[in-house]
């Protein structure tokens, strides 16, 4: 069991340039993206889908590959692996970042990380095998990772979700 767990955590990471990401896609078509805009509620992915809890993003904001991961890893830590979790983000979006001290001018930055763009609404992780109250908790655990407000939701509340965000 062990060996296994080993060999999925080497497949998530990867190295790019002497530094690890956690997360991040295998190939795209531009290196660079633009800023966009992160205004408006998350139209997609706002429902508990796989799991029976979920924890779910209050404002927007852009989430990186390593918030992504130690939020996933305070989780999963909390639950002592038991249950199962979901990651409901990916972040497919570069940021790029010019040198210390360069003038201005000379074209963009080169990429230096991932991210998500989370809108209010949108289902961050779901869990389900444990119980409430530990499910509760390992959420709470994982939203202090984030930079932005989140609240845990139950599948019972499923209705509510959308009215209230």
């Amino acid at each position: 069991m062990a060996v296994v767990e080993a060999e999925v955590a080497a497949v998530a990471v990867a190295v790019r340039g002497g530094r690890t990401d956690m997360l991040m896609p295998r190939k795209v078509k531009y290196r660079k993206h633009q800023r966009g805009s992160r205004k408006g509620k998350a139209i997609a992915g706002t429902r508990i889908d796989f799991g029976e809890y979920g924890l779910q993003a209050l404002e927007a904001a852009w989430m990186t590959s390593n918030q992504i991961e130690s939020a996933r890893v305070a989780i999963t830590r909390h639950v002592k692996r038991g249950g199962q979790v979901w990651i409901r983000v990916f972040p497919d979006k570069t940021i790029t970042k010019k040198p210390a001290e360069t003038r201005m001018g000379s074209g963009k930055g080169s990429p230096e990380g991932w991210v998500a763009v989370i809108r209010p609404g949108r289902m961050l992780f779901e869990m389900a095998g444990v119980d409430e109250s530990m499910a509760r908790e390992a959420m709470r655990l994982a939203a202090h990772k984030l930079p932005f407000a989140v609240r845990f939701v139950t599948k019972k509340e499923q209705g509510s979700i959308s009215e209230t965000v």
